[in-house]
């Protein structure tokens, strides 16, 4: 959620997804995702009315350059964007024949401590470590590999040029992910060799207009492209490079039409706040993820209808750029078209824009006045803070600890119900492989074609980003950095908050909601807290606390 950069994508890639693109575009992130609520829903699986498409797509780097990333050219970006095939014929041949050549090394420029001989032997040992793994152990490969080892480069070559045939039609038989696990497992082990060779696989396999797996796998395998090559924070800051402000929010409104992630957030918030709000003669919300504003316009429409008349109302937005882009301008927007609703409703109304990211929010910002009952709401959006694992500033407890010194009468929190926070890379890729397999299965209960051009847009604009961030950026880059509620738990605990159970009213709002999606969600109640699940997989939870 920061400023757009401009970046150069490399043409190199081919065959990845499908082509050709007419107008490139980059990825966004999924928090922001709100529109509003379209009415074609039907309880079987959303349907939403979107022109199919028959143009195939690139993403992330397999798209052509254009001027949007004409920018950042120089040879280290450029050679990890680029996608070198350790088993093609053009890399084999410049590889025999100039012996300052490596694979890896796309610039001609020496390998230091290494020579042909050398890069061989490794890169033959690459091949014995796959046909191990695919193909067994037993005597015969033993062999092979015992003769390649003895016979010189160039028999080597074609030898495995000839296993390498066995090996594609082995992995062919693989399950897509375990393909991927692999592939992770030689990532996080830096073995370049082993990496590219599967990943020149997973390239055939992969689509962003296949079922939901092939579709993930897409993206997943661009993130770890970007893990090996050393280029996620460069690719990751490049995606800031998004669609016009109307399309991305299109984008937005169809994944928050056929899924109800972002409908759970808020309904369960709204009857939450509007329940401990009940007889306040004054209302401060303090909305840590404003996007649209949207989800207040709900509850001033209830608090309209308080017998004796309604409350005054104010809200506080907190929000940053890339909020401001998807709905084309600052915050002067939501407050504009939320006093105007609330005037519509006679509802006394005041919106304070608080234009920043949540690491930068002091207690000054949020203007808490004597006398006021304070509601604050972190929709998907916690996650985002650097924790003491990133920082010595932490600020996920330090703004739980500054919310808890404002002394609301509730604070609502919904999170992705999912763990990538401090596990290491190899438990974090497969964290993120299940969770996002459900959510892309999510997806496709909505019956979109597959090949439906919005659909391919959304996923990419609004999912695909966070991804990538998530498997191939660390440290600082990695904004990306879920918690289990457990872990939350202990988090609001330590900066004294207490629970608040839900009302049997959130749960029956909650299950009203999912009547109008796929038989397959369904919700949990578990320790005063709510868990939205698709099928077996707990995806979000929302819970209260004071």
């Amino acid at each position: 959620m920061q400023t757009s950069q401009e970046h150069h994508r490399s043409a190199n890639l081919q065959g990845l997804y499908h082509q050709p693109l007419q107008d490139p575009h980059c990825l966004s992130h999924f928090q922001i995702l709100e529109n509003n609520m379209r009415p074609n829903i039907g309880n079987q699986g959303t349907s939403v009315s979107v022109e199919p498409s028959k143009e195939q797509f690139f993403t992330l780097e397999s798209s052509p350059s254009t001027a949007c990333y004409a920018v950042c050219d120089s040879p280290s970006v450029t050679s990890c964007l680029s996608n070198i095939n350790p088993f093609s014929s053009q890399v084999s041949q410049s590889y025999l024949s100039d012996p300052h050549h490596s694979p890896n090394n796309n610039h001609g420029s020496p390998v230091s401590g290494s020579s042909v001989a050398d890069n061989g032997y490794d890169f033959r040992h690459k091949i014995r470590e796959v046909e191990i793994l695919l193909l067994g152990s037993g005597p015969d490969i033993a062999d092979s590999c015992y003769n390649s080892v003895n016979s010189g480069i160039h028999q080597f070559t074609s030898m495995s040029r000839w296993d390498w045939n066995q090996l594609v039609e082995k992995i062919s038989r693989l399950d897509l992910r375990e393909v991927l696990e692999y592939c992770a497992e030689a990532v996080s082990d830096n073995d370049v060799s082993l990496a590219d060779a599967l990943m020149e696989v997973l390239e055939k396999r992969v689509s962003i207009s296949g079922d939901p797996v092939q579709r993930l796998s897409a993206y997943m395998l661009e993130g770890l492209r970007a893990r090996l090559k050393r280029s996620g924070t460069v690719i990751y800051k490049s995606l800031r490079c998004e669609p016009t402000s109307s399309e991305l929010m299109s984008y937005m409104s169809i994944l928050y039409d056929i899924c109800p992630y972002w409908k759970f957030a808020y309904i369960s918030a709204n009857v939450v706040i509007e329940e401990v709000m009940e007889n306040e003669p004054r209302i401060h919300i303090i909305d840590f993820q404003i996007a649209q504003g949207t989800q207040w316009m709900s509850l001033i429409h209830s608090l309209a209808r308080r017998p004796g008349g309604p409350p005054p109302v104010r809200i506080t937005g907190v929000d940053d750029s890339q909020s401001a882009h998807a709905r084309g301008g600052g915050l002067h927007i939501v407050g504009q078209k939320l006093l105007e609703f609330a005037k519509s409703r006679h509802v006394p109304f005041e919106f304070h824009a608080a234009a920043m990211s949540g690491c930068e929010v002091e207690r000054e910002n949020l203007r808490v006045q004597p006398g006021e009952a304070l509601a604050v709401n972190f929709p998907y959006v916690l996650h985002h803070m650097p924790d003491e694992s990133v920082s010595t500033q932490n600020h996920r407890d330090r703004l739980l600890r500054l919310v808890k010194s404002l002394s609301p009468k509730v604070m609502t929190l919904i999170e992705q119900e999912s763990n990538t926070n401090t596990s290491p890379f190899p438990l974090r890729f497969k964290e993120t492989m299940e969770y996002y397999t459900a959510m892309f299965e999510s997806i496709d209960a909505a019956r979109l074609p597959r090949d439906d051009k919005q659909r391919i847009r959304a996923e990419e604009n609004c999912v695909a980003r966070d991804i990538v961030n998530m498997i191939a950026c660390e440290d600082t880059e990695r904004v990306e950095r879920h918690e289990m509620l457990g872990k939350w738990n202990a988090r609001l605990k330590m900066a004294e908050f207490t629970p608040l159970t839900l009302s049997s009213s959130v749960t029956n709002a909650v299950v009203d909601l999912l009547k109008l999606y796929n038989e397959n969600y369904s919700i949990m109640e578990k320790d005063g807290a709510l868990y939205l699940r698709w099928r077996n997989r707990c995806m979000a939870t929302s819970s209260a606390w004071r």
